[in-house]
């Protein structure tokens, strides 16, 4: 690494640290927005467990996701969506029998 880089780096290092204890503003804040598990589950008209067993995830990750304490990731995100607008064609497609 380079001298300047590590100079860098280490002013960053810093920074971090007077923004954890509030002595600096951030640069930019990012803001996600949780997705709604548990209306996305009710609309579909399911207990948690069905709904976590019909979505191959534990009954606790739903729970956790429900509260806001973790967030679902990847394909459950888009397979969420989908349930969200299209809970017909999920509860259709995820209760069908492997050929």
């Amino acid at each position: 690494m380079k001298d300047g880089q590590f100079k860098d780096l280490l002013l960053s290092v810093k920074q971090a640290g007077e923004i954890r204890r509030g002595e600096r503003k951030p640069s930019r804040v990012f803001h996600y927005a949780p997705m709604k598990v548990k209306q996305i589950r009710e609309k579909l008209g399911l207990t948690q467990i069905a709904f976590a067993k019909m979505i191959c995830v534990s009954p606790a990750t739903l729970r956790n996701w429900e509260q806001g304490r973790t967030y679902p990731e990847g394909a459950a995100i888009a397979l969420l969506r989908v349930a969200d607008s299209k809970p017909e064609a999920v509860l259709e497609a995820l209760h069908k029998k492997a050929a």
